[in-house]
């Protein structure tokens, strides 16, 4: 296994991990939590 390998086993693990950081992120599941810290910021204490 030489360095080029190593790169391209890197670069496929990359894009694994941003597609499944996309995937959680506009997931349904998620939404409710995520539009409770979007409105964060404008609520009044």
């Amino acid at each position: 296994m030489d360095i080029n390998d190593m790169r391209s086993i890197v670069t496929v693990v990359s894009f694994l991990a941003f597609v499944g950081i996309v995937v959680w992120a506009w997931s349904k599941r998620n939404q409710a939590s995520f539009d409770e810290a979007a409105r964060l910021p404008l609520q009044d204490d």
